[in-house]
């Protein structure tokens, strides 16, 4: 991979000097804006919080095109979920080749269409074009705005020490999605079809807007937080580095879903530093803890506690299960995409 150009997002050198530095007009309106590890930005506009978010999605290899337009909406409508802000409105930006054909445009809008109608979100507007430069339908950026009370609004720098660390779902839910269906073979090989199928139906699971929206109205949330690319490891910091606290995880106490375990081994990756977009990090009061673990588990999503914030900012580590201790920290690159350009390269 060293001589492969970067892919993902910037690192937090370049976020620093080049974007949070150019921010255009100053505004006291702007509540939370671009920062690092935080999902949206938040304005207060006549006693109401606006909360906003943009994301890029391009279609998974090997996945119906149908999906494509289901991540859309529910990766963009996650970004505000996270927020405790409920996603009311959305636009989004599609750009595809010439000679896309009708049939491949219909089912893209068609389905991004259901998926509004499914959270309860309208369309409000966007664009829509043929360019020579895109070589597959792509979404140039999805936004997606919610309203609401401004006492309402967490961000993933509200942790408070003493607060219970919580996780939906388990690591690497993105990971396991996409690489089952490019690795399916092998999969199927190595642990046979119930496996494979189980890890492909992740795919489905990528988002957080019921795990977050049950989790806000069940109790009192400090902070919320979609652990995507750097996983679960990078989701952790970046939460501990916004809130100016410690922590100390363990490993062990996550949720592990079968699948995802028999994925990150067959392609040697590490599942806490795979992107893990599906996968909701909350922190609440410990007294809370339990009540929101609750809720959750009776809309069928799998929660556990797995440490707890801390005082003390210089302790923040992790403990894996074969007992190394290891400090919390962005990875230097997501395992993901090597595995992710490997299989694509052998799909021609």
């Amino acid at each position: 991979m060293s001589d492969r150009p970067r892919v993902g997002k910037i690192d937090l050198p370049v976020f620093e000097s080049l974007l949070q530095t150019r921010l255009g007009r100053p505004d006291p309106r702007v509540k939370v804006g671009p920062l690092t590890g935080v999902d949206a930005a938040v304005l207060e506009i006549g006693g109401q919080a606006l909360v906003i978010a943009e994301d890029p999605i391009f279609p998974a290899a090997g996945l119906p095109l149908d999906t494509f337009g289901w991540f859309t909406m529910h990766i963009g409508a996650s970004d505000v979920a996270v927020m405790g802000i409920r996603p009311e409105f959305a636009t989004y930006s599609l750009l595809m080749p010439p000679g896309t054909s009708p049939e491949d445009l219909d089912c893209i809008t068609a389905s991004i269409h259901q998926a509004a109608l499914e959270l309860d979100i309208a369309i409000v507007g966007g664009h829509t074009g043929y360019y020579p430069v895109i070589t597959v339908p792509i979404i140039g950026g999805i936004t997606v705005i919610g309203t609401g009370d401004p006492a309402q609004v967490v961000t993933p720098g509200g942790v408070q020490p003493g607060d219970a660390m919580l996780m939906t779902k388990g690591p690497a839910i993105e990971a396991t999605g996409l690489l089952a269906v490019l690795y399916e073979q092998e999969l199927r090989a190595a642990h046979g079809e119930a496996i494979a199928e189980a890890a492909r139906a992740r795919s489905r699971e990528i988002t957080v807007v019921k795990d977050a929206l049950t989790a806000r109205a069940a109790g009192l949330v400090h902070a919320m937080h979609d652990a995507t690319e750097g996983g679960v490891l990078g989701g952790l910091w970046e939460m501990a580095e916004a809130s100016g606290v410690g922590m100390e995880i363990e490993e062990a106490l996550m949720p592990w879903p079968p699948e995802v375990e028999a994925l990150c081994g067959l392609l040697e990756i590490d599942p806490l530093a795979a992107i893990a977009e599906g996968t909701l990090l909350i922190a609440a009061p410990e007294e809370t803890a339990e009540t929101i673990i609750a809720a959750l588990g009776g809309e069928g999503i799998a929660c556990a506690q797995i440490g707890r914030a801390l005082d003390d900012t210089g302790r923040r580590v992790i403990q894996r299960r074969d007992g190394r201790v290891q400090e919390l920290a962005v990875p230097a690159e997501d395992p993901f995409w090597p595995a992710f350009f490997r299989g694509v390269e052998r799909l021609g």
